[in-house]
């Protein structure tokens, strides 16, 4: 009688419903072409919060179309002065939902070190694999520095 009663209570129960939204600027729709990183680096710098970039990492991602045209910018992830934990499933999500074809990550090195460290290199390896799965393409890495200069994971082979 307990489970007739439970079942009951579980065909009525109310559950929440999901909504994820992308709403494209249709006057800026796919303006901005990568085509190297020092592009990608242009279009990500006034993106990095001024205020604190010496103070705490951020990440961003930047979500292209088939023609390497940005779709937009996604601020991820927030950490604090020497590193961000950064979610794989949040980044593929918000890539799925704008139809994106490929992704470059960056984030902000708050020393000014331009290197990038071992996590940073795992978590690109994770998202790169994570990317193959889906069919979008991971173009490249940027390591911000804190006084505007950058290393790419691509251009460094690192990719």
């Amino acid at each position: 009688m307990m489970g007739f009663l439970i079942s009951i209570f579980i065909m009525n129960a109310i559950i929440n419903e999901i909504q994820v939204t992308y709403i494209p600027n249709q006057q800026m729709l796919g303006i901005q072409k990568i085509t190297n990183s020092q592009g990608c680096f242009n279009v990500l710098w006034p993106l990095f919060s001024q205020d604190t970039i010496h103070l705490r990492e951020e990440f961003i991602i930047l979500y292209l179309n088939r023609s390497n045209r940005v779709l937009g910018y996604f601020k991820a992830f927030v950490g604090g002065n020497s590193s961000v934990i950064c979610d794989v499933k949040i980044i593929l999500a918000v890539a799925l939902k704008g139809m994106a074809s490929s992704i470059i990550l960056s984030h902000n090195h708050p020393s000014g070190n331009l290197s990038p460290s071992e996590q940073d290199l795992r978590l690109t390896k994770r998202v790169k694999s994570a990317c193959k799965e889906i069919d979008i393409e991971l173009l490249d890495h940027l390591v911000i520095g804190s006084n505007g200069g950058y290393t790419s994971l691509a251009d460094e082979g690192l990719l």
